[in-house]
């Protein structure tokens, strides 16, 4: 399997990248291995371009939120490193606010109903692991990304 830190220095050497580059997180999306790696994939051709969290969950883990310009490297379920994304836009949200020109860019539903279904039932399970309760009007913390590295 190769390593993170491998992957990250082929990176930097690829886009000439001064060493001292960093990434912020280095992460999977999703919470099985079936979804994390069908959503990579969707990344990796191009048609995934942002995604979805819950501010809650940034708060309770006391994570930073991202920033424009931020690097993140994205994984397989495995925690193969697969490609790197550059953050190009955070927007917060809440959840019964969100619009279907917004989350269409998360390239994974076809109808804003679809979307809302799917996030409901990942915030849903996500808030029962990391301690929240989903509601309608959950702060959701949108983010665009571009992929600025792959490798095959």
């Amino acid at each position: 399997m190769d390593t993170i830190q491998a992957f990250w220095q082929r990176f930097l050497k690829a886009l000439n990248k001064p060493e001292n580059t960093t990434y912020i997180s280095c992460f999977h999306f999703e919470l099985t291995e079936h979804l994390a790696n069908e959503l990579l994939a969707l990344v990796l051709k191009g048609q995934k371009k942002a995604t979805a969290s819950s501010l809650l969950a940034y708060e309770i883990e006391k994570e930073p939120l991202p920033k424009i310009g931020e690097l993140s490297i994205v994984t397989d379920f495995n925690g193969t490193p697969r490609c790197v994304i550059e953050t190009q836009a955070v927007t917060i949200i809440p959840f019964n606010e969100m619009t279907y020109d917004i989350c269409k860019r998360e390239g994974e539903d076809d109808t804003l109903e679809s979307w809302q279904a799917g996030h409901r039932k990942f915030f849903s399970a996500e808030g029962k692991i990391v301690g929240y309760e989903f509601r309608e009007d959950l702060p959701v913390v949108f983010e665009d990304f571009k992929v600025i590295y792959q490798e095959d």
